[in-house]
């Protein structure tokens, strides 16, 4: 239960269960409120859970694997609430676990090679086992320390996620871990846990270890303590690594993840996410990270045979592609060693620079870059390492790159013969039959050579070497220049992609207008009450018009939303009301009507009002009865202002003095609309069209106030206008209801169509005489 109250609650089925005299476990675990309870702390049921019987069953069902003919509850639904019975963390009953040396030997003999490793109740131990190691940690930490080769089994079935998790937590690679419990975890550093782990390379050929064995090493580079960060960072350890990397017919996935680990071990802050995890890093070119000298000299003494893997011309796999063919594709382990080198030279090692010249990595990683015109992971690492080069302060390496790697004849060359080469000889061909394709690596030739141009300002030795190329000086005039000038997204007339630098621009120029917000919570109240915008909620709405008319609908706080969502509009260039509207033209509006027509702007048509004509324009009789009824039964109206409404009360009580006289037209049919022209008021067209060239217009008996026989005869007008009566009482008393529709005059008695039509027009007065 979440809560209780005397006389309000029920009993709990936990407790209905506890009051039996013979009760047992499954008959608990079963309930579906027994976890809530926990959470509770109901005081009858963990005095029941921390029994030592009780423990040892809940682990039982997490660790022994049910036989095949077991229910399903005892499959799914018991292993799961006894792990959520132990993760509630109730104190009590995780020290009845961690303290009894037998069921702690229950609990990791789930780790016996001879015992089947679920993924589901892998995932139930590890959690079990994480919530012990952060709750107790001091006595679960004495006791793997006296059972140590618990870490020798957990090392091997790294394979499995769940497991790799317990043992990132266990070797302290978490960051709060460590840092709070130092003296219990420094044992752990004294073992070679680090060795077991990178041996999972070699005495292995599952990827799915090799990954999960690299990505606990990759987090030890980033929290591990310092012994164990010290060791991984040696170079005995990284020279472990490459030879398990290196090893003839290992998998590639060797390969990779070894380098990963370099990878990490080079910039620790390179968060391992995935196989291609830097793309999420947003890191500034040319931007240099701090690496042990004697960490780099380990890695330095293996990279000749990294760069053989780099070499394409053994390989003999294919694969098809829906531009042509590749013969052989890159492969994730040429990719890494890319990687590996784009990384190494943000470094600023001098000393990695100089191997990088003598084996001529540079040019094979450019040739890479021009036989692969569609990989954009390779062409974002090569632009990287271009870019570091030519950034660097080693003369030697850039000469390099620009002289022997010929970096500015190969651009040139690519933008000549932009399109696909059909040669069989090259790694990637175009598919037979079709017309070669563009390569696909133009938009990062122009960025290297927009560096190119940008250092050659500050560079002179840059600069030098290229205005010795004529051909480069006339494409960097006639081409760069003018793509360059197109590609500047933000010279479009149109719209442009947008950054979140200038999404926040836009809104600081938005706040700087001014918005006269009485005014527009004014403006926005008249235009709902005119019936401009729709409103659901009618009847709400109408019975809040006794308030004060100014602030119905808005105030300052409410205006200021609205100019937010007004704001929201204009970005999205939405057909709402709000975009297209002129907010400020109702004020003055309300000032000319009130001079320029009493008529009153009716609401919205509705069909459920009295007198309304049906759609196919006949006739239809209603029994008048009384006001009540009118009042239960009558649609939404729409209230004119005060002032108005005290007008309309003394004309009618002239009205009702002077009597009736049949020379005066009746008010005419009034709709509001929104029309192009900036008019809210307009004569509905409808109201002088006829079915049989006759108008019938409904006027007031102020003597009876009924006809004889009491019935009365709607106007055959069409069902898309409303009619605006003025109410015969001017009190607050008709405020949000109908008032009862008058009794309409005989056919005999109305005027024809076209007299009518003449003398349609807004009057100044609207006075109703009969």
């Amino acid at each position: 239960m979440f809560w209780r109250m005397t006389g309000l609650s029920s009993a709990s089925p936990i407790d209905t269960i506890l009051d039996k005299d013979n009760f047992t476990l499954e008959e608990l675990l079963d309930e579906d409120e027994i976890i809530q309870e926990c959470k509770s702390l109901n005081g009858r049921l963990i005095n029941f859970l921390r029994e030592k019987a009780q423990v040892e069953q809940l682990i039982q069902y997490i660790v022994v694997e049910p036989p095949e003919n077991a229910d399903k509850k005892q499959i799914f639904k018991f292993p799961s609430i006894a792990c959520e019975i132990f993760t509630c963390e109730v104190d009590i009953i995780l020290k009845t676990l961690v303290e009894d040396e037998g069921l702690m030997n229950l609990l990791f003999s789930f780790l016996n090679k001879n015992h089947s490793h679920s993924t589901q109740l892998a995932g139930y131990f590890s959690r079990v086992v994480i919530c012990l190691l952060l709750r107790k940690t001091s006595t679960f930490m004495q006791y793997i320390k006296g059972h140590q080769q618990i870490v020798e089994m957990i090392v091997d079935l790294i394979g499995i996620t769940s497991i790799m998790e317990v043992l990132i937590r266990l070797i302290g690679a978490d960051e709060h871990m460590y840092t709070n419990y130092m003296e219990s975890m420094q044992w752990i550093e004294d073992t070679n846990i680090l060795e077991m782990i990178a041996d999972k390379f070699s005495s292995s050929d599952s990827a799915e270890v090799h990954a999960n064995a690299a990505e606990t090493l990759c987090a030890i580079t980033r929290f591990a303590p310092p012994g164990l960060a010290a060791k991984i960072s040696s170079p005995n350890f990284i020279g472990r690594l490459f030879h398990h990397g290196l090893e003839d017919s290992r998998p590639n996935s060797v390969v990779v993840n070894s380098l990963s680990v370099c990878i990490s071990l080079l910039d620790p802050k390179r968060l391992t996410v995935g196989v291609y995890h830097m793309y999420n890093r947003q890191v500034s070119q040319g931007s240099t990270i701090s690496a042990n000298p004697k960490t780099v000299e380990g890695m330095l003494e293996n990279l000749g045979s990294l760069m053989k893997l780099l070499d394409i011309s053994s390989s003999k796999s294919t694969l098809l592609t829906t531009y042509g063919k590749l013969q052989p594709p890159l492969g994730k382990h040429r990719l890494k060693i890319v990687e590996f080198i784009s990384v190494l030279l943000t470094v600023g090692s001098e000393a990695a620079e100089k191997e990088l010249i003598r084996l001529g990595a540079m040019q094979r990683i450019l040739n890479l870059f021009f036989e692969y015109p569609y990989n954009n992971f390779l062409h974002h690492h090569v632009e990287n390492i271009i870019l570091s080069c030519l950034e660097s302060k080693n003369v030697s390496l850039v000469e390099n790159l620009l002289c022997e790697c010929n970096l500015l004849g190969k651009i040139l060359e690519a933008e000549k013969n932009c399109m696909l080469a059909s040669d069989p000889n090259m790694p990637t061909v175009s598919a037979e039959g079709r017309a070669p394709p563009k390569i696909g690596n133009i938009g990062h030739l122009t960025c290297i050579s927009n560096k190119l141009v940008q250092l050659g300002n500050s560079n002179g030795e840059i600069q030098a070497y290229l205005q010795e190329n004529s051909e480069w000086i006339n494409w960097q005039k006639n081409v760069l220049s003018k793509r360059n000038a197109i590609e500047n997204v933000y010279q479009w007339a149109c719209g442009r992609p947008t950054t979140l630098q200038d999404r926040r621009d836009s809104d600081e120029d938005y706040q700087d207008r001014d918005y006269d917000v009485t005014a527009l919570a004014n403006n926005l109240s008249q235009a709902f009450r005119y019936g401009l915008y729709s409103n659901d909620d009618t009847d709400e709405v109408h019975g809040s018009l006794e308030r004060d008319d100014e602030d119905v609908y808005f105030d300052d706080e409410s205006a200021e939303v609205v100019i937010s969502s007004l704001r929201l509009g204009d970005d999205q260039e939405s057909g709402s009301h709000f975009t297209n509207s002129n907010w400020f033209a109702f004020e003055d509006d309300r000032v000319s009507n009130e001079h320029s027509t009493g008529a009153l702007p009716s609401a919205s048509p509705s069909t459920d009002g009295s007198g309304v004509v049906n759609g196919d324009g006949e006739d239809d009789k209603k029994v008048v009865g009384k006001d009540d009824d009118l009042d239960d039964t009558a649609t939404s109206s729409q209230v004119p202002d005060a002032k108005l409404e005290v007008n309309s009360a003394d004309l009618f009580d002239n009205s009702k003095e002077a009597g009736p006289d049949a020379n005066d037209k009746p008010p005419a049919w009034v709709e509001w609309r929104e029309t192009p022209d900036g008019t809210g008021a307009s004569v509905s067209d409808e109201s002088a069209t006829v079915q049989n060239g006759e108008l019938h217009v409904k006027l007031e008996d102020k003597d009876s106030g009924h006809d004889s026989d009491g019935i009365t005869k709607p106007s055959p007008l069409s069902s898309s206008s409303s009619a605006l009566q003025p109410s015969s009482k001017p009190n607050n008393e008709n405020i949000g209801s109908n008032p009862p529709s008058p009794p309409a005059i005989e056919d005999d008695e109305t005027e024809s169509a076209s007299e009518v039509a003449k003398d349609v027009t807004v009057p100044k007065e609207p006075v109703n005489e009969l």
